[in-house]
């Protein structure tokens, strides 16, 4: 079984490749384009390379912090919302291993599909900043912009979404071992 999951994700990393290829010789390395593509890239290997291999967070950005959970300011910038629309929408089926329904009760696995995706979008935005600062150095404003209000729906979003979803499951994670009963020695 685990061979034929090799297999698979050998022939995606080449139909990337290839796809990488193309679009280099059409737009150019330095493209914004070009960007978008290594973007949703980085997302596509991500996604067929689970469960062998999985893009994390890199440790300082991995705790969440205080402001990531407050529900009433995530509201304020939209990120409920945004949720909402992920959530009750066909989106939803991007990646269903987030949800409880896929997994019943499983918080752990939810918590690790999470954090996966977390780490997808993470990396994903990672490769855009460059093609960014290219535009900008360009003076090419427009493009700029595009790359920026790409990369905060496609990747920035979905971050604060997980990072809030994750924050709560880890709540509930540690009242249900706090109200646990313990063992007797």
């Amino acid at each position: 079984m685990a061979w034929r999951h090799t297999v698979r994700l050998v022939l995606v990393l080449l139909a990337f490749a290839v796809s990488l290829r193309f679009a280099a010789e059409a737009f150019g390395f330095l493209s914004p384009w070009f960007g978008v593509m290594v973007m949703f890239c980085v997302l596509g290997i991500a996604a067929f390379s689970q469960p062998a291999w999985t893009l994390r967070v890199p440790g300082p950005f991995r705790r969440i912090q205080a402001w990531e959970s407050d529900r009433r300011l995530q509201s304020v910038l939209g990120v409920a919302a945004f949720g909402r629309l992920l959530t009750r929408t066909p989106l939803r089926a991007l990646n269903r291993s987030v949800y409880f329904d896929r997994q019943t009760g499983d918080i752990a696995g939810v918590r690790a599909q999470l954090e996966a995706a977390e780490g997808a979008h993470f990396w994903s935005a990672a490769v855009l900043v460059p093609y960014i600062g290219v535009a900008l150095f360009r003076r090419s404003w427009g493009a700029a912009l595009g790359l920026v209000l790409a990369n905060v729906v496609v990747n920035v979003y979905p971050m604060l979404h997980l990072r809030l979803v994750r924050g709560r499951i880890e709540r509930v994670g540690k009242r249900l071992s706090r109200d646990k009963p313990q063992p007797v020695a």
